[in-house]
C-alpha cells in the first residue's frame, strides 16, 4: 500500500499555534528585511502558507545567503550536509 500525503501529513500538533497567539500576523513580520550574512532561526508560522519550508527544518539556525523574490535563501547544515532553504520573512526570526 502506498503512503499518501505531503509535507503537512500528520502535522496537526506540530503546525498549530497556541490559542493566545492565534489571529492575524503583525505587518512588521511581513516587511522585515535581512542582509546577506545575517544569522537567523527558521520558525514556521502555520497561518501563512506562502514560502513555508518543510517542517523538518523548523527550529534550525542558518545564514542568509541571498534573496529570491519576496523570500530569502537560508543556508543550513543538516547532519553534515549544507542545504539551502527558501523561506518567507514571516517564517524567519533573528538569532
Amino acid at each position: 500500500m502506498k503512503r499518501k500525503g505531503g509535507t503537512r501529513r500528520k502535522s496537526r500538533s506540530k503546525l498549530t499555534r497556541h490559542p493566545r497567539q492565534q489571529g492575524k500576523k503583525d505587518i512588521t513580520s511581513y516587511l522585515s528585511t535581512y542582509e546577506e550574512g545575517d544569522n537567523v532561526v527558521l520558525d514556521i508560522d502555520p497561518s501563512v502558507h506562502e514560502g513555508m519550508f518543510h517542517p523538518r527544518f523548523d527550529g534550525r539556525s542558518g545564514v542568509i545567503t541571498g534573496s529570491q523574490g519576496d523570500c530569502y535563501t537560508v543556508e543550513i547544515n543538516d547532519k553534515g550536509k549544507d542545504k539551502s532553504i527558501i523561506a518567507h520573512p514571516v517564517h524567519i526570526d533573528e538569532a
